[in-house]
């Protein structure tokens, strides 16, 4: 796979999935995209449109399939689908998947990777999370809002995939404006993402309000400190090493968002859709209650979405 011209195939066109896609596909990258419904309707007649505050205005002619439809073959498969939507796409893995085809799933979620490396024991998954705001704001629309657009992936330790591959996506992902960078310790980083999404998403929908209210000092951000703090507990006791103070971490990722933002579980629960809540809020008082950690703040907040 030493060559330059890897196709991409993004399982979940959403927020995340669609803003991969389109930057990609600027950059002249091989894009193919998995959506359904209305949305994979749109983007078939009129392209996948992106509003994006690092790149402008965009309407760009991506292939687009249903996971059933599509019967190529793939180098990377950028799983962007919510976590409870996992299962799903099997299938579509086992069929798009060559023997050196490497799986990246970039969900909120903590220990995907993992997962979905027991659903498809013959295919070389590694892990995967993003920081970025980018939704759906339309039928084939995308937009990312903010100037941030980080990437990070790498391999649990037992997984062995040529560092060349690493690096040509890297260098793919660089080139199509991604902050793109290859972990040494992606348990870790996996886990410092779903500490700071819980505690965004999980501050955002109990309170209702957008990120700009958690950076004002005040109960909504003290809510979100304690939240912090108490995943950091638990990384620690899981044995992950953090490279620096988690709560301080998120604060200084929360403080760089766009004030008008807010996370997707948010949004889904307004609309009344089905959400993340199990992923960022109850598995993560399951995992803490599993090691005795004592959780008062998420205690807190569950009250309200049992």
């Amino acid at each position: 796979m030493e060559n330059n011209n890897m196709k991409y195939l993004i399982a979940g066109t959403g927020g995340v999935g669609g803003s991969i896609a389109a930057f990609l596909s600027l950059a002249g990258k091989d894009v193919t995209c998995i959506a359904r419904g209305e949305h994979l309707a749109a983007i078939r007649e009129h392209g996948l449109c992106l509003h994006s505050d690092l790149k402008g205005e965009h309407t760009l002619p991506v292939k687009a399939y249903t996971a059933e439809e599509y019967t190529g073959k793939a180098d990377v498969i950028f799983v962007c689908v919510k976590g409870y939507s996992v299962d799903s796409i099997t299938e579509l893995i086992k069929r798009s998947a060559h023997k050196d085809t490497v799986v990246i799933p970039i969900l909120n979620v903590y220990g995907t990777g993992p997962r979905i490396q027991r659903l498809v024991p013959g295919v070389t998954v590694l892990d995967g999370c993003i920081y970025i705001v980018g939704f759906v704001s339309g039928k084939g629309e995308i937009t990312q809002m903010g100037k941030i657009f980080r990437l990070v992936y790498g391999a649990h330790k037992g997984t062995v995939v040529p560092r060349g591959t690493l690096e040509t996506i890297q260098q793919d992902l660089q080139e199509s404006g991604i902050k793109a960078e290859i972990s040494p310790d992606i348990n870790r980083d996996t886990f410092v993402k779903w500490s700071f999404i819980s505690a965004m998403a999980v501050t955002g929908a109990y309170y209702d309000v957008p990120m700009g209210e958690v950076q004002k000092p005040g109960e909504v951000r003290d809510t979100f400190i304690g939240l912090s703090r108490e995943s950091a507990a638990l990384g620690a006791k899981l044995g992950i090493g953090f490279k620096e103070d988690i709560v301080e971490y998120n604060l200084k990722v929360i403080d760089k968002l766009d004030p008008e933002s807010t996370a997707s579980m948010q949004k889904d629960m307004a609309k009344g859709h089905e959400s993340e809540v199990q992923g960022l809020l109850f598995d993560m008082i399951a995992a803490a209650e599993e090691q005795g950690i004592d959780i008062p703040t998420y205690r807190m907040v569950a009250e309200k979405f049992k």
